[in-house]
Order: structure tokens, then sequence, then C-alpha cells
């Protein structure tokens, strides 16, 4: 972290990096605030533009979304070796088309950022949350991406039936697909159900129509694909109460189940879905939620209860 306070002396150790560091793989830049003054921005572009092999780089801003056009522009230097690009708290405009230049790069992950635009490339593993960007542009990256996408998290960006539609129709190989405030429609479903290399699922603030809910979990229940390993519904409150009737039309052998609460019903299913499926290995509740200790107790019979830092799977 880089601040008004400590800028002197991380320039002059920026600058020893800059002559005698030339050979770091991964490059992650902390908490860069918008005070941070002129010569700590131009010391970061000079060791980033002194890598021979740069590979992962990571950018995370302060509080509000801030301009780093200098340092991202900088990473053009690195078209030539750079595979991995996370940001955050960044406002963009145009200069993610420098990235775009990078021949190598399969990973990006974009995360509170403000004027996304982003050209034609080809991902491995793509999350944009939280991002204000033209969902057409996302359509363009899931088409070039094609079959070569294995990872995708994408947060509310408007357009859902054209972006559910675009993944069923371009990328059948995600292992792992994360959305946040979907609807929770039968178009979705479908989708979930078509992915079949698909291993891990997380599904936060959804929205569906009350009457249909409990018709949609079943279908959601029996829509899994047999891949599945990993299903994360901490922040989807729709299952609230309602869990226990998706674990008992599932069958698909989970290994790892995050929920936001149990009450006596859902203990009992989650129970009876252990007996019967002999797979789930660690469940995670709501971080508030307090058991009882003889709850507890009977449910870490057949499965153990783990913290949801030991058990959260990311994009």
């Amino acid at each position: 972290m880089i601040s008004k306070f400590n800028a002197e002396n991380a320039i002059k150790l920026l600058k020893i990096l800059t002559k005698n560091a030339t050979k770091i793989n991964t490059l992650k830049l902390d908490k860069i605030f918008s005070d941070c003054e002129q010569k700590s921005l131009n010391a970061l572009r000079c060791i980033i533009k002194s890598q021979e092999q740069l590979r992962q780089f990571s950018l995370v801003g302060g509080k509000f979304p801030i301009e780093f056009y200098g340092i991202i522009s900088a990473l053009e230097s690195q078209k030539n070796s750079l595979q991995e690009v996370t940001i955050e708290n960044c406002a963009c405009s145009t200069v993610f088309k420098t990235l775009m230049n990078c021949k190598n790069l399969e990973i990006l992950r974009l995360r509170h950022c403000d004027n996304v635009e982003i050209l034609e490339v080809s991902l491995k593993t793509f999350e944009i949350t939280s991002c204000t960007i033209n969902a057409s542009n996302i359509v363009q990256i899931l088409q070039k991406s094609g079959t070569f996408l294995q990872r995708l998290k994408l947060g509310p960006v408007g357009e859902e039936t054209l972006l559910l539609e675009t993944i069923k129709s371009f990328c059948p190989n995600i292992t792992y697909l994360g959305l946040s405030f979907f609807k929770f429609s039968s178009q979705l479903l479908e989708l979930i159900g078509n992915l079949q290399k698909l291993q891990f699922l997380t599904l936060w603030g959804m929205s569906s129509i009350p009457e249909e809910l409990n018709m949609r979990i079943i279908q959601f229940a029996k829509t899994l694909p047999l891949t599945l390993q990993y299903l994360d519904l901490e922040d989807f409150w729709l299952f609230k109460s309602n869990i226990d009737i998706l674990l008992n039309h599932c069958n698909v052998p989970l290994k790892k189940l995050i929920i936001n609460q149990l009450d006596k019903e859902n203990v009992k299913a989650l129970i009876e879905f252990c007996i019967r499926n002999k797979t789930l290995q660690y469940v995670n509740l709501d971080r508030f939620q307090r058991l009882d200790d003889n709850i507890r107790k009977e449910i870490e019979v057949y499965v153990t209860l783990v913290p949801y830092e030991q058990i959260v799977v990311n994009c």
C-alpha cells in the first residue's frame, strides 16, 4: 500500500526492484489510492516495464474506482508473457484495450470497475462483477472464448436472456459457474442442465416469483449435472426455508455444500441426503447462525461442518 506517509520509502524500494529484480512472475499492487503521488505511479510503471516475464498481475485500487491509465498501459510491455490479470476498483474508460494485445492472456478478473470496454478476446477464466459494462461486450467475449472458457463469474449487467443463451450456445466446457442477481428462471435451469462438465456452481441473490419457487427448486435439483461437486447457495435467500426441498430431490454426488440456514426440517433432509448419496464431506452454514450443540453433534455424525473460508471456491 502506497500513501503520502510512506511514498518516499516506497519509491526507493521500487527503484531498487526495477534495477535488480527483472524476473518477477507475479506482481500484486494493493490499495493504490487516488492521492498516490505521481512519482509513485511512475515508479510502479517502471517496475512493470522492467520485467522480462511477468505472468500474473493484480491491481486493487482504494475504496472508489479511479483511473490507473499509466499503470495499465504499461502492461503492454508484457504482452508476450502476461497470462493472468486481476483489476479491482478502477475507472477503466478504454484503457483495457491494452490488455487485448496480450497474446497469452487466459485469465481476466474485473471487480468494481467503471466504464469497462473490452475488445474480443479468448479467455479460459473470465470474472466480471459489480462493473459497468455493456452486455453485448460480454457476449462478444463469450463467443470468442467458446469451448476454451472453463470458469465464468458474472454479476448483474442486464440482458440476462441474451447472456444465458450465449453461454449455452458457445461455452459447453464450463466447469465453474458463478452468477449473482440473476432471475431463478427456467432458462437458467436449462443452461445449468446443459453444462455437462460443471463441477462448481455458485448462485447469489437470485430472484423468483414466489408462487413458482417450490416448482423451480425441484426442477433445479433434478437438473443439476452429475459432475457437480460443489454448490454454494449461501446468499440465496430463496432457499432459506426450502433447502429441504432441494436436498430431498437432489441425487448429485456433492462433496461440498454452502447454505444459509438450517431449521429442523432442513437438518432432517441434510442427514437423509448424506445417507443416500454418501459423497458429501463438508458443509458450511451462514457464518451468523449458531447451531444448538445437540443438532451440531447430530449433523457431524454424517458430515463435517467447516468455516466458510475453508470451503469456498472462487473463480
